[in-house]
């Protein structure tokens, strides 16, 4: 029998509720609900890495309320379930002022300098699992580069605001382990006090912004007053609020003329929320400078533009002195 977890052996993920009562029951609402918010990032990170897991949820222990989740996997997915089993631990024990970025290059770092994994990559082969160390490797770092930040973000955020409900609970522990659960390779807490360090205070995402973007004018407001404008940016129909007044005193005083397939060059500003699935929504846009408007194709600069033209053109030449005298 082995006398400790090894990397290799990691299928099974343990989340441990201790209650401070010293009871093992828990609302079931709640409960139920943490376990779908945790399955759901299983969920979320399995189809980013692409791999097919089956997940299984073994009957509760004793100590508070312990449930074990297994995941069932091919040989071949072995490295790769291991990490995804190592990351899900440090994610949910990583708070929002950290990034899910980092946790990640992290998790990289330590599966792969893994002394058994570093043993693999030498032997370059192993009976029951065939495979190259390096190509995985290099597919998880590529596929890394496709995780939904602010998705993790909100589901792990929605786990802690639900097992915040339940007052009694003292902590939660997550556990990376095997088949066996007899042994922890890696072990986290997170304790009550702290879930406010996982939740996100607001749906509102910081704002996009696109400094070259092109609208085609459906409809300006050629009036004053709150109205939104109507426009095509990107193949799609918008309705933008125009925050940039020097623009619309040109436009009411009628030095701007407007005819169908007239477009501007702006500065736009796409303001976004993310809905409890964790999916982002774009809740309005704003033009906040324009650059330039077009006449029979011809785009005309607006002071708007000028001074950011004039501005690049100061930023660019204060570079090349700053070169210059980098390579005296």
């Amino acid at each position: 029998m082995k006398s400790s977890v090894t990397l290799l052996d990691l299928d099974t993920i343990e989340l441990h509720y201790w209650l401070d009562d010293g009871s093992h029951t828990m609302d079931a609402l709640v409960f139920n609900k943490c376990e779908h918010e945790f399955l759901s990032i299983v969920q979320e990170l399995s189809n980013t890495f692409r791999i097919k897991v089956d997940v299984e949820v073994e009957p509760l222990g004793e100590g508070g309320l312990r449930a074990w989740f297994k995941l069932y996997r091919n040989n071949k997915d072995a490295i790769k379930v291991a990490f995804l089993i190592f990351l899900l631990t440090d994610l949910l024990c990583t708070p929002l002022k950290i990034t899910l970025e980092h946790v990640t290059r992290e998790v990289l770092e330590r599966v792969f300098e893994d002394p058994e994994i570093k043993k693999l990559e030498e032997e370059k082969k192993k009976a029951e699992l065939e495979f190259e160390i390096t190509t995985i490797k290099s597919e998880t770092e590529i596929l890394c580069k496709n995780i939904d930040e602010n998705k993790l973000q909100k589901k792990r955020s929605n786990y802690y605001e639900t097992a915040s409900q339940c007052k009694k609970l003292e902590k939660i522990t997550i556990t990376a382990t095997d088949a066996t659960k007899g042994k922890k390779y890696v072990s986290r807490d997170v304790v009550s006090k702290d879930f406010p360090l996982y939740i996100m205070t607001s749906d509102d995402l910081d704002p996009d912004k696109d400094e070259n973007a092109i609208i085609e004018i459906i409809s300006p407001v050629l009036k004053k007053g709150k109205y939104q404008w109507l426009g095509i940016y990107q193949g799609e129909v918008i309705q933008f609020k125009m925050k940039s007044n020097e623009f619309k005193t040109l436009v009411l005083t009628g030095q701007v003329p407007f005819k169908n397939g007239s477009s501007i060059t702006c500065l736009l500003v796409r303001n976004k929320k993310i809905d409890s699935n964790g999916e982002v929504k774009i809740t309005g846009y704003e033009v906040l400078e324009v650059y330039n408007f077009f006449e029979n194709d011809t785009p005309i600069e607006t002071p708007e533009g000028r001074r950011r033209r004039q501005r690049k053109e100061t930023e660019k030449k204060q570079l090349s002195l700053f070169d210059l005298e980098e390579n005296v």
